[in-house]
């Protein structure tokens, strides 16, 4: 990835995210197979080429400082911190044979076998309970750390409210209260044979795409393009404004047929196609995704 500094910041913040990472072949890590499949190959197949401005990273740089003290921490008797993964999956599957699954664990607690893993987050995140994506990955983080021998079945996400507000805690009952949350997951056996066969999945869907031309990979889906529900607005046709938005299109026509009862020919239905949030706002390779360019790339241009 290129690095940019178009605000002139001191060269030590650009050499903090400058790592010079360069991706093995067959080795992926435990956060990147929890990426869509054509992400993951682009970013790989255009690391050299994908630009991001250090200006863009500041909580990149907050997670790498955050580690930083962990690193230099003392750790308590049975505690592992940044401890590397790395599991050989052909011992599992022989059609993997060749293929790895990497990390670094940034705590392991052997006696209260738990993994902790340190996160930034935004408050809706918490006031939402949207945890499934921490709990997926450390589930992932947890199975490789059992792949070392070692008896794990729970962990812990720490995590940084990077936009907390002190007055909406204390008025809204659903609002964090402090600005660190903590959250703590049990895991079963059937969770871990779960998170063991989608590993067995994704590395296979990625075998077979390592080699097929950018525009033939497998289309990322709403989900994983974050996509916002398409809104039918019904408006006055001269008006940018809607008077109202509707999920369906029934509800929008029969709201039209209502008010051309008394204002015949003045109101219209606007379709508001959703858009891929994901694709707009934070991916790294949608330059070089055919569906990007087709569907916003002449707009940016």
């Amino acid at each position: 990835m290129k690095i940019t500094n178009n605000l002139n910041l001191p060269k030590q913040l650009v050499e903090l995210v400058d790592n010079n990472y360069k991706p093995t072949p067959h080795q992926y890590s435990c956060t990147t197979i929890l990426k869509p499949t054509r992400q993951i190959i682009l970013e790989r197949r255009y690391t050299d080429e994908i630009e991001q401005d250090v200006s863009d990273m500041c909580w990149m740089i907050f997670g790498i400082a955050v580690h930083s003290v962990i690193e230099n921490s003392k750790e308590s008797d049975g505690q592992f911190k940044e401890e590397k993964l790395k599991v050989d999956l052909g011992k599992y599957w022989e059609e993997l044979k060749g293929y790895y699954l990497s990390g670094r664990s940034d705590m392991i607690d052997l006696i209260e076998k738990k993994i902790t893993d340190w996160k930034t987050c935004s408050a809706w995140k918490i006031i939402f309970k949207d945890f499934e994506d921490w709990k997926k990955e450390m589930l992932i983080y947890a199975w490789a750390v059992k792949d070392m021998g070692f008896d794990i079945d729970k962990s812990e996400a720490i995590a940084f409210i990077k936009d907390h507000n002190k007055t909406k805690s204390k008025i809204d009952s659903n609002y964090p209260k402090l600005p660190i949350w903590v959250e703590k997951f049990k895991f079963t056996e059937k969770e871990f044979e779960s998170i063991k066969e989608f590993i067995y999945k994704k590395f296979i869907e990625l075998k077979n795409n390592e080699t097929v031309e950018d525009d033939k990979l497998p289309l990322c889906t709403d989900e994983e393009r974050w996509k916002e529900k398409t809104k039918y607005a019904v408006k006055k046709i001269k008006n940018k404004t809607a008077t109202k938005l509707h999920d369906n299109y029934e509800d929008a026509k029969e709201h039209l047929e209502n008010l051309e009862k008394d204002f015949p020919g003045i109101y219209e239905i606007e379709i508001r196609e959703g858009q891929d949030k994901k694709c707009l706002e934070y991916c790294s390779c949608c330059k070089f995704c055919n569906y990007w360019k087709e569907k916003y790339g002449k707009k940016e241009s």
